[in-house]
């Protein structure tokens, strides 16, 4: 066991460093989303899942730095990679609108100026459709219409189509779902 810490040494202190690192600056961006999201108001479920995102984001790099630093060949560990991406392809080519609404969804967490109980009218010229923001989620926004229909409308349409701002806070969450 000791001829293996001798051995791997530098390696296992380069991976110490990195998970160390990793850790710290998870910490700080996750205290800034978190941030962000109570200054914002944004519903904590949705501050929430981009904390999740940007973790997975963050595990990502950092297992690329500790791959680099044991020194995996990058010719076999490349033979193993695109084997997976040309498998996950075929799938994620299916599922690429899921990833644009997911990625929608983090636009519309940081930059966009609607909120939960907000009125907003949706500018498609084919489905106008004028309604309060009953909830923003990963996939979608849940829309209430004035007859109590509720819509589901995908995040990467809204950045898409766009909707305009009718009225800032006309019903409370709690007051949306009273009606359900």
């Amino acid at each position: 066991m000791a001829d293996f810490f001798r051995t791997y040494q530098t390696e296992l202190l380069g991976t110490l460093i990195c998970l160390i690192v990793f850790y710290l600056i998870r910490f700080i961006i996750v205290k800034g989303i978190k941030r962000i999201g109570r200054k914002s108001q944004l519903s904590i479920i949705r501050t929430r899942l981009v904390v999740r995102y940007v973790a997975m984001l963050l595990g990502l790099i950092n297992l690329s730095f500790i791959i680099v630093i044991w020194g995996v060949p990058l010719e076999k560990l490349g033979v193993v990679i695109s084997s997976t991406f040309a498998v996950i392809g075929v799938a994620l080519f299916a599922t690429w609108s899921i990833l644009s609404n997911i990625t929608a969804g983090i636009i519309l967490f940081f930059y966009y100026p609607f909120k939960i109980g907000d009125r907003i009218r949706i500018l498609d010229k084919d489905f106008p459709d004028e309604a309060t923001i009953l909830d923003i989620k990963a996939f979608n926004v849940i829309l209430v219409k004035d007859n109590g229909e509720m819509l589901t409308y995908p995040n990467n349409l809204l950045l898409q189509k766009g909707a305009g701002l009718l009225g800032k806070q006309v019903a409370t969450r709690e007051e949306l779902e009273m009606d359900f």
